[in-house]
């Protein structure tokens, strides 16, 4: 068994057991790759893909079972890479972030540019996705580490830490009719057609509960995952726009005013999923400490040493006050 026999393996059933695909990533030959599967799966006297024809069509019940463990073994080899680069260069290396558009767009900008500023030297990648995409690539060990709100707290395969609460903003083009309401209640909202995120992006879920818990039933009429896409359909006068409220500036959106909503939903909270066995470099601390002060390099050995011994790592966060954006 060799280490390039797992990576095919595990490439490939990343790549929607698309060999050709595969090997074009890898900078190798589909033969290649085809011949270290079988060659692979002749000394383990298993399949790890069902096939038809030259056509891989499934992963076999024996197969996800070793692919799990073959992720584990990959990711242990990048741990170890990490390790000797923490100590040949320790302001050298590469860094990789999964986030939805919200985080990118508004709250990482500043927080990436004092970074990059300390560490020149390293090479930052961003990854933008759905939160169930980004969890997903933070699990495998695509990316360092995933930033969201939704889905990515349910990730069972990884270590996720509060970073801060926001709330939303409603958003109207000047001269609404909403402005003359001395009170913005939830009824009030429900008359007027709604445009706001789609389902599990950039906490949906707390403005659906919120309806429901008043028996409300609103007329979304438009939904995005780009606050800048729902911000100009709203100055379209299509509906009247609920944000995240960092995704609206009184300055740079011209046209639009916003309505402060805190009354009317809970908070939302983004968390940062960590692998549960990544190796973390001090750059990686120092990016997390940056995004979110609280998550000091001692607070997130905690969380690692929790999660070993089975315990709640959200017990380390019960009497933590979280900034808000």
């Amino acid at each position: 068994m060799k280490l390039q026999q797992l990576r095919y393996i595990w490439e490939v059933a990343h790549h929607d057991l698309n060999v050709s695909a595969t090997a074009q990533i890898l900078y190798t030959s589909q033969p290649g790759i085809s011949k270290q599967i079988r060659l692979l799966e002749d000394e383990l006297g298993v399949e790890v893909f069902s096939r038809s024809g030259k056509h891989l069509t499934r992963i076999t019940p024996a197969g996800e079972q070793i692919l799990q463990v073959a992720g584990d073994i990959l990711s242990q080899v990048e741990s170890i890479k990490k390790i000797a680069q923490e100590f040949n260069s320790e302001q050298r290396g590469d860094l990789s972030i999964a986030t939805t558009h919200t985080q990118a767009r508004y709250v990482l900008p500043p927080v990436i540019n004092r970074f990059m500023e300390f560490y020149p030297e390293v090479s930052l990648h961003m990854h933008q996705g759905t939160p169930a995409q980004i969890s997903d690539m933070a699990a495998d060990g695509t990316v360092d580490f995933a930033i969201a709100t939704e889905a990515i707290s349910s990730h069972q395969d990884l270590i996720m830490m509060p970073c801060y609460s926001w709330n939303r903003v409603v958003i109207v083009p000047e001269g609404h009719e909403l402005l003359n309401e001395k009170y913005l209640t939830l009824e009030k909202l429900a008359e007027y057609p709604l445009v706001t995120y789609i389902k599990g992006f950039t906490g949906r879920s707390k403005l659906d509960e919120a309806f429901e818990k008043h028996r409300l039933r609103p007329d979304i009429v438009f939904t995005a995952s780009d606050s800048d896409v729902i911000k100009t359909y709203v100055k379209m006068g299509l509906g009247v726009g609920i944000v995240a409220s960092m995704a609206y500036d009184r300055e740079k959106d011209y046209g639009l005013v916003g309505l402060a909503a805190d009354e009317l939903f809970e908070p939302s909270i983004t968390n940062i999923g960590l692998r549960k066995n990544a190796f973390m470099r001090g750059f990686m601390y120092d990016f997390i400490a940056r995004f979110a002060p609280h998550l000091t390099k001692e607070v997130i050995d905690e969380a690692f040493y929790m999660h070993v011994h089975r315990e709640d790592v959200s017990s380390l966060f019960n009497d933590m006050t979280l900034p808000s954006y």
